[in-house]
């Protein structure tokens, strides 16, 4: 959603504007307004009949989220907000474990997999704190410095696993089927948060397969709490916090690799992944690609010519 209506009381529009300047908003004169303000893809117009706030742009799903709602109007109404014709997720404050990984799509490191709990209380604190999907966030420092937040809330449980890349090429050898595989972990994760909060209800998950994919993995652990699958379930705050952890165990996991061979291990698959490749194979043979990489990757072919 790229525009929101919101009406505000006078003291609320005070407030906004001195945010507004501590974020160093531009303000202009406009016909009709209190005052309109913009910063690069959000504009705010605070109009006098009223008064309500006009926020528009790409950016104002997440000025809304984590600025104006936690901090002027208090009332969290859009953290999951209707799109694709989809309705806003009514359960978003309710208890419940969200799930998400990271590394699925890198071929160097492990496949981490995490699950945070959240309630009313916790998701609102996070929401506060800034907590979002972290294939938003630009940086390791802020990767790390949200993690350190969801872990100090009051309340949370979370659980993570990082499937390093020699048993992750053990486990893909006996499910030869990535989808499968990510069900196991995240029935794993979920099969453990059951067991630090048994009285959770329910669990979300990004859905990354036919539903009865994860359905299957959790019945085979014998767990019958009710489960949830949609796609961009990271717009949920259990999932986001949950993508946050995933991705701080990952990049911490590729940092110590790169301080062990003395060069930068890249993300993703690309041409300069190929090329780091080739160069841990020519220094310690191809046999050396099983402790730092996940061999089903076609990536593997590009590197030795053939998939070990």
């Amino acid at each position: 959603m790229n525009s929101y209506t919101i009406p505000l009381t006078p003291a609320q529009v005070r407030n906004l504007k001195t945010v507004l300047r501590g974020q160093d908003f531009d303000f202009f004169p406009k016909q009709y307004t209190i005052f309109a303000a913009k910063k690069g893809k959000v504009s705010v117009n605070v109009y006098e009949k009223g008064p309500k706030a006009l926020i528009q742009g790409t950016g104002a799903e997440d000025f809304v989220r984590f600025t104006l709602e936690p901090e002027i109007t208090g009332v969290l109404e859009s953290s999951s907000p209707a799109k694709d014709g989809d309705s806003a997720d009514t359960g978003a404050f309710e208890p419940h474990f969200g799930i998400d990984e990271s590394g699925k799509g890198d071929f160097f490191g492990p496949l981490v997999i995490a699950g945070v709990y959240t309630d009313e209380v916790i998701a609102r604190h996070l929401i506060k704190s800034g907590v979002m999907d972290s294939k938003r966030i630009n940086t390791p420092a802020k990767i790390r410095q949200l993690a350190a937040v969801i872990k100090a809330t009051p309340g949370i449980v979370f659980d993570v696993i990082a499937i390093r890349p020699e048993r992750y090429n053990e486990i893909y050898d006996s499910f030869r089927n990535l989808n499968k595989m990510l069900a196991w972990g995240h029935a794993t994760v979920i099969e453990k948060l059951v067991e630090l909060k048994p009285e959770c209800p329910r669990a979300l998950s990004d859905q990354f397969a036919r539903a009865d994919v994860l359905q299957t993995a959790l019945k085979n652990k014998n767990l019958t709490l009710k489960l949830e699958q949609r796609t961009k379930g990271e717009s949920d705050t259990a999932v986001a916090a949950a993508s946050i952890l995933a991705r701080e165990r990952f990049i911490d996991w590729m940092d110590a690799a790169g301080k062990k061979v003395g060069y930068e291990i890249p993300l993703g698959a690309s041409a300069r992944v190929v090329e780091t490749g080739k160069k841990l194979v020519t220094a310690h043979g191809p046999e050396v690609l099983s402790k730092f990489a996940k061999l089903h990757f076609k990536t593997t072919q590009q590197v030795v010519g053939r998939l070990l």
